[in-house]
Formats: structure tokens, C-alpha cells, sequence
């Protein structure tokens, strides 16, 4: 006998209860129409996820028991579906990520998460308990277990699953994106699978909460760890997959991206989604002349399209020629509003009162300081009369070693490539332009400047990016020894540089507007180092 599962790869807001519900109803909607049977969606899906200090707040799970019942309700328009819902509940005092099967207006079953991640940008422990009790339920004689995401990548509940009687494990997941994470998803998943032999749905969340991208990619596997189908990378997608007892039938297969294709959606999505849930009604950013700009632009513009996005070119004394040419350039390719405000006369304005108090000293990073922090008010002053958020233009590379200024370019709502190194910055231009060619050629081909004194480059103060961003993807994506990195061919005197820089400018990245993560560790909620520290590896 055949079943059928929807996988709903569905965009959860975190908060947004009843809009979720509806969105519950909607897929099982269009799961039925299809013939499904059972429809799996992702992890906390009810309540979206993560929902952190919500969690310890007693309203919201009055809350979500309340829209819960309602949902019950709801569902029995789809006669025999049974539709997984994931949410937190609490029972005698402790709190649970749960999963509930909805069937016919009753919870046929319900599971708790058993394994708690708490690394990373996980802190599960910090609001729910664990439980060891395994779920299993039984459709058209098929007996499906239950797992929920992190339980998949320990073997312990899928083994518990299989003891208890499973053939088939549903999966839903909040598993965040960060690069390379579908092919260790596959190889975790077929460990598991072959080991227990189960089939496996793989129900995954897509969209941005914060600085998290959640990118989908549901997949079924099956026992042999043969992945049957694939969905969408960065969009709400729906799936269903026919099983022949519990073995899944050949299903749709999205391709798996090149890297830069999917990181530049993941952004995009991130975008689109952190001022879409927020209620911005539009933004701003500083552009110019150079490629972060010009990708962020690129990227807002196609979140959000051109209606929405406002470019502001900001010259002073020494911005070059080609820095208007290349910024009117692209504006004009992308349709957005772009405007020009010098800062020549508000920069003499900040000397003139500074004269005396700086009298017979040279001008140094406090005048460069000082441009910088005019562009940052002027759009701040703008963001406030608009209510437009400001988007940050500064990459990882810079974050990283503080080539930027406190309340200048740092100054804004959301920094779009705070996660991105100046290298892929490059790469992620030159993959956009493949699409249409959108950044001016000279963009990608001049050196990079921040324009803040006559003819500066940013390797007057910084050894190339590519050394930059070897020694910082070993030092702080990959936890290396200073020792280790001059082993794999770095010269000393950098490693020293970089890492001291590092260290030194972490007062700086606690004061920056939180990004978009897409590498396994970011300068965000993955990132705890203490800014008073003696300590050097």
C-alpha cells in the first residue's frame, strides 16, 4: 500500500502565531489536494523559530496552547491528514520542543526532543528539557517515527525510533544555512539511515529570523541513503513524496547551487525577510564607489526591489572621479533614487571647531574618523525622517581586523555582508553579474579604498585580502593555533598582525549592527570572546 507525504518547506515568523497557524492550513490545504496523507512541517513551526527568551515567558505558551486547539479545529477540513505541528509545551513544570500528530481534531501522538543542541547558535538547554521517549505512529500499516533535527545527528533517537518499531523517520527541522551544510546534512542523514534502516523526510524551515538564514533544502532519503528527492534552496516550497511501504519513489529533485548561487540567495532572503517581518517600509544605504556597496546595493535591490531601496553618495575632498562615474553608473542600471550630499563643508565645519583643540598636530585616522561618522549621521538623520532602515556595507575582513569606524560605517540597522569575506565579496559581484550585469566592470577591477586621504588603498594598512582572509577563516571559523597557521605557510609577522587585530577590535563588533550568517561561525551569536582579556594563544 502507498502513502503520501508533503513536506511543507514553509517560512515561519517567529511570534507570529495565528499567521503561522494559517500558514498550517494553507499547506495542508494544498497537501490534500494533492492525495497526502501525512504532512510534515518544520521544527517549532507554530510559534517560529528560534524563539529564545519567548520560551521563558508564560503568556506565550498559554498562547500557543490556545491557537493550538484552534488549529486542531482547522484541520479536520482535510479528513485523515495527519499534519505534524511543532511547538513548545510544558508539562509539570518542564518545557518541551514537542512535535504533535493532528489527526481528525485529536493529537494521534506527540514528541519531545531528546537531544538539546547548545553549541554554535544553539542554546536549547537554556529552555527545554529533554525527554527520552520515543514516538511512533502508524499510517496505511506504514509506522512512522518521529525525530526532531538535532536527534538526527547523534545516532541515540533514531536508534530509539527504530526499536520502537519505526520504518520511516520524519524529521522536522530549523537547521540554519551556513556554506557547505546540505552535503554534511547528506552524509550525517546516511549514517544514520543505513545504520538503522529507515527511511528518512527531512522537513526543513526556510527563511531569515535575525541573523539566521534557514535555507530549506528538504530532502527524502532512503535506507540505503539514496536521496529520492530535493526541494528548493532559499524558498517556501511543497512537496509530496509516495511511499511504496517505506520505501520512497523517485520524486522532484532541485538541483544543488554552486556556492556563490546560494550564498547570494541566502542574502537576498535575508534581506527581504529582516525588513519585510520588521515592518520597514524601505532603506538606505551609503554608496560608494566600491564593490561592498555595490553588492549590497545589488542584493537589496533584488530582495526588494528598486521602489524601495535609496542610494545615498556621500563625496568628500578626496573622493575620486571614478567613484561618482562608477556609483551613477550602476544606479542608473538598477533604477533605484540616488542622490548626492557632499560633506565637504560639514567636514570643514568639524575642523574649524576642532582647530584649536587640535593645534599643531597631524592629521591622522581622526580626520578619516571623522568623514566617515558625517556619512553615518546624515544617513542615520535620513533613516530617522523616513523611517528607512540603514543598511551597513562593511564585510568580515574589515569586522574582523576594525578597519572601520565606530558610529561611522558601522552605524545602521542591518549589515547585510557582515559575514562575508572581501574575497567572496568579489566572487558573489562576479556571480551576480552573470545574471545581468548590474556592477560597473571597474567596480570589480580597481583597488579598494575607503577614499578617506589622497590616494589611500586599503593595503597602505592591511597585507592583501587574500592572506587577510586565509589567516582569519583558520583563526576564527576554524579555532587555529597561531603556530598552525604559520605552519600552513603564512608568514609570521601577519599571523601576528591579523590575530592581535582580532582581538584587539572585539569592542568594536559588540557595538555593530547584527548580520546575515552564512559561515559555520560568525561575528554574531556564534561568537562569545571577552572584550577585557590577557589571554593570547
Amino acid at each position: 500500500m502507498t502513502v503520501n507525504v508533503a513536506i511543507a518547506q514553509m517560512n515561519s515568523v517567529v511570534g507570529d502565531l495565528a499567521g503561522n497557524a494559517a500558514q498550517i492550513v494553507d499547506y495542508a490545504r494544498r497537501a490534500a489536494a494533492e492525495g497526502a496523507d501525512i504532512l510534515v512541517t518544520p521544527e517549532l513551526s507554530l510559534v517560529g523559530y528560534p524563539p529564545e527568551d519567548l520560551l521563558l515567558r508564560q503568556a506565550f505558551y498559554a498562547e500557543t496552547n490556545h491557537v493550538l486547539d484552534t488549529l486542531k479545529k482547522q484541520l479536520t477540513l482535510f479528513s485523515g491528514l495527519a499534519v505534524l505541528v511543532g511547538h513548545p509545551d510544558e508539562v509539570d513544570g518542564k518545557r518541551y520542543n514537542a512535535v504533535s500528530v493532528l489527526q481528525d481534531g485529536m493529537v494521534i501522538a506527540r514528541y519531545f526532543k531528546r537531544d538539546l543542541p547548545n553549541d554554535m547558535v544553539f542554546d536549547e538547554k537554556r529552555y527545554f528539557s529533554s525527554s527520552e521517549q520515543a514516538c511512533v505512529f502508524m499510517i496505511k500499516g506504514v509506522s512512522f517515527g518521529i525525530n526532531i533535527c538535532e536527534d538526527t545527528w547523534l545516532p541515540t533517537a533514531p536508534l530509539a525510533a527504530r526499536q520502537a518499531g519505526a520504518d520511516v523517520l520524519l524529521v522536522p527541522n530549523g537547521s540554519p544555512y551556513h556554506m557547505g551544510k546540505q552535503h554534511q546534512r547528506y552524509d550525517v542523514m546516511r549514517n544514520n539511515v543505513i545504520s538503522q534502516g529507515l527511511s528518512l523526510v527531512y522537513a526543513n524551515l526556510v527563511g531569515g529570523q535575525d541573523e539566521l538564514i534557514f535555507d530549506g533544502n528538504s530532502f527524502v532519503m532512503d535506507a540505503q541513503g539514496q536521496v529520492c528527492a530535493q526541494l528548493k534552496h532559499c524558498a517556501a516550497d511543497l512537496q509530496t513524496i509516495t511511499f511504496d511501504g517505506p520505501q520512497p519513489l523517485p520524486a522532484c529533485m532541485e538541483a544543488i547551487l554552486p556556492l556563490e548561487a546560494q550564498v547570494y540567495q541566502a542574502l537576498v532572503m535575508g534581506v527581504r525577510d529582516y525588513v519585510g517581518k520588521n515592518g520597514f517600509p524601505s532603506v538606505l544605504l551609503g554608496l560608494s564607489g566600491g564593490v561592498d556597496s555595490a553588492l549590497v546595493l545589488a542584493i537589496a535591490v533584488d530582495a526588494l526591489g528598486a521602489d524601495k531601496v535609496r542610494a545615498i553618495m556621500m563625496p568628500s575632498p578626496y573622493t575620486a572621479d571614478i567613484s561618482w562615474i562608477d556609483s551613477r553608473d550602476m544606479v542608473e542600471r538598477v533604477g533605484v533614487r540616488y542622490d548626492e550630499i557632499a560633506i565637504s563643508a560639514c567636514f570643514d565645519a568639524f575642523r574649524s571647531t576642532l582647530s584649536q583643540e587640535f593645534a599643531g598636530l597631524k592629521e591622522d585616522t581622526t580626520e578619516e574618523n571623522i568623514q566617515a561618522r558625517i556619512r553615518g549621521t546624515l544617513l542615520m538623520a535620513m533613516s530617522n525622517k523616513y523611517g528607512s532602515i540603514v543598511l551597513t556595507t562593511g564585510n568580515k575582513s574589515e569586522m574582523a581586523v576594525g578597519y572601520c569606524t565606530l558610529y561611522g560605517d558601522m552605524a545602521g540597522g542591518f549589515a547585510v555582508i557582515k559575514d562575508i569575506a572581501k574575497t567572496l565579496v568579489y566572487r558573489l559581484c562576479a556571480y551576480r553579474n552573470t545574471i545581468s550585469a548590474v556592477i560597473p566592470e571597474r567596480i570589480l577591477t580597481r583597488a579598494p579604498s575607503a577614499e578617506l586621504r589622497p590616494d589611500q588603498k586599503d593595503q597602505d594598512s592591511l597585507p592583501p585580502y587574500e592572506i587577510l582572509d586565509g589567516i582569519m577563516a583558520m583563526y576564527m571559523e576554524e579555532n587555529k593555533a597561531r603556530a598552525d597557521i604559520v605552519a600552513a605557510g603564512y608568514e609570521e609577522e601577519d599571523v601576528e598582525r591579523i590575530t592581535r587585530l582580532i582581538k584587539i577590535n572585539e569592542y568594536k563588533r559588540r557595538q555593530a549592527p547584527i548580520g546575515i550568517r552564512i559561515t559555520h561561525r560568525a561575528f554574531g551569536r556564534d561568537w562569545r570572546y571577552p572584550i577585557t582579556s590577557k589571554f593570547r594563544d
